[in-house]
Parts: structure tokens; C-alpha cells; sequence
């Protein structure tokens, strides 16, 4: 099955489309994109050059891809945006291409949801089944693991991290990185607050793995100790479990440090 585009679309004869595309009204495909199969554009969403999207996407109204970045240096060079398979992005979302100096790449991994009003901002690294509500808004150069909560209105200084699995409550404003496993939250006083344990539960984490981030957390943050004694106590008690190395990592390789609980 070809794709289907409708009438009121304007679509750049360079742009690649995959078989099934469905591309509804008034919508915008410029310059080279390319679209995978599948992929269904609701209507009035704007795809822009230099976008490379994959299989079996729902994108819905007024979301905008591949735009050039929010950047005063950005003078229009032919950076990227790439994005993977089977994401729902909903009304009014916006993801930005790279900029030069950041590497010129912004990508999205699988199975994401984004609600409406995110915000993905130039040379952001999205993973997989990620979850950003209303207006969850990334600045520029931010990483984010797999399977993350971003709640609504809930913001990220540029260059921060937010780790596999974290839970960020709503309004959360995220001016180091976010702990992995962990529930974080505040708008001025940014902490973690433990393990995200339902949510882990829910997800198969298995028991032992659960207890072991919570024996890690109170370790770190809740024992006296100071970071070095703190994380190699940790590594003694916990260090077979391959999550708890994870963290301890994640917080070694912090470069703005990490909300601390």
C-alpha cells in the first residue's frame, strides 16, 4: 500500500515517505525527510528537513519535528533529528534538530509517549518507553535513559541526565541529574525520595533487585557517611546487583552532580 496523502498536505518532492504512510490534512513535509512505514500524521503537523522518522508513529495535531533550534549560534546549518518506531506524540509537541556545536543530532528512541505541549530542545538523547506528561519540557544537550516518568510541567537544565526508570513528579524543576529508580520532586528544592518502588513493582523488577536500591539509597544518602565511604559501602553490600552498579555509575559520571535525597 502506497501513501496516502491528503490533498490539502504539501509534501517536498525530496521527502522519502514508507509504504502506509498516512499523512492527513494540512499538513507540512519539507525537504528531505524521511517517514517509515506506517506512520500516521494526523493533521497540521509539520515535518521538517533533515527528519529522519521511523515505523508505526502516531503523531497527532500541530506537532512540530525537525524544526531548527531554539539557538542564537544556529546560522541554518543541515542538522538532525531522528526518531525511532511506535512513539505517540500528541498535540503541540515539539522536537528540535542538533546544532553544530552539540554534535548536530537530536534523537528519540522507541515506544516513547509524549503528551501534549512536550518539549524536546536541540542535541537531546531520548531512549525508550519513556513517559512525558503535559508540557514536560527537555533544554538542550539533555540525556535521558529508558523506561523515565517526566511529569507534567516538570523541567530539565540543559546538559543534566535523567536515569533508566527515574520518576520525576509534577513541577519538578531538575537543575542536576536525575537519580535512577528514584522518585524525585520540587520546583525549588529538588530531592529524591527513594525508590520508585510501585512503579519498579509494576514493571518486573524482581524483589531482590527493589530491596537492594533501597538498601543502596539509604546508604548514600540517609547513613552519615561521606560520598566515598557512602558509595564504596554501598559496592560492598549491593554491588552484585547489576542496578545498584548502574547507580553508583550514574553518579560517578555526574557532571552537574545528582539530586540527593
Amino acid at each position: 500500500m502506497s501513501a496516502q496523502i491528503h490533498p490539502s498536505s504539501v509534501v517536498s518532492p525530496e521527502a522519502r515517505l514508507g509504504e502506509g504512510v498516512v499523512v492527513g490534512p494540512f499538513c507540512v513535509i519539507e525537504g528531505n525527510a524521511v517517514i517509515g512505514a506506517r506512520t500516521l500524521l494526523r493533521s497540521h503537523v509539520v515535518i521538517g528537513p533533515h527528519t529522519e522518522i521511523g515505523e508505526d508513529n502516531d503523531i497527532y495535531p500541530h506537532a512540530t519535528l525537525g524544526m531548527g533550534p531554539q539557538d542564537l549560534k544556529f546560522k541554518g546549518a543541515p542538522t538532525r533529528l531522528q526518531v525511532g518506531n511506535r512513539n505517540v506524540i500528541r498535540e503541540g509537541c515539539t522536537l528540535h534538530r542538533g546544532t553544530e556545536g552539540g554534535g548536530g543530532l537530536t534523537t528519540m528512541g522507541d515506544d516513547n509517549f509524549l503528551m501534549t505541549g512536550s518539549h524536546v530542545a536541540h542535541d537531546c538523547h531520548v531512549g525508550h518507553k519513556n513517559i512525558f506528561a503535559n508540557c514536560a519540557t527537555l533544554a538542550g544537550h539533555v540525556e535521558v535513559g529508558d523506561g523515565c516518568n517526566i511529569g507534567a510541567f516538570s523541567a530539565v537544565h540543559q546538559f543534566c541526565r535523567v536515569g533508566h526508570h527515574a520518576f520525576m513528579g509534577g513541577f519538578t524543576v531538575a537543575t542536576q541529574d536525575v537519580l535512577p529508580f528514584m522518585k524525585t520532586a520540587g520546583a525549588r528544592d529538588t530531592k529524591s525520595y527513594g525508590v520508585n518502588t510501585i512503579g519498579l513493582q509494576r514493571k518486573g523488577f524482581p524483589v531482590e533487585v527493589v530491596e537492594g536500591l533501597k538498601k543502596a539509597h539509604r546508604l548514600l544518602f540517609h547513613a552519615g557517611l561521606l560520598r566515598e565511604e557512602a558509595m564504596a559501602q554501598t559496592e560492598k553490600e549491593v554491588g552484585h546487583i547489576a542496578e545498584v552498579v548502574y547507580l553508583l555509575t550514574f553518579i560517578r559520571e555526574a557532571k552537574r552532580g545528582v539530586h540527593r535525597g
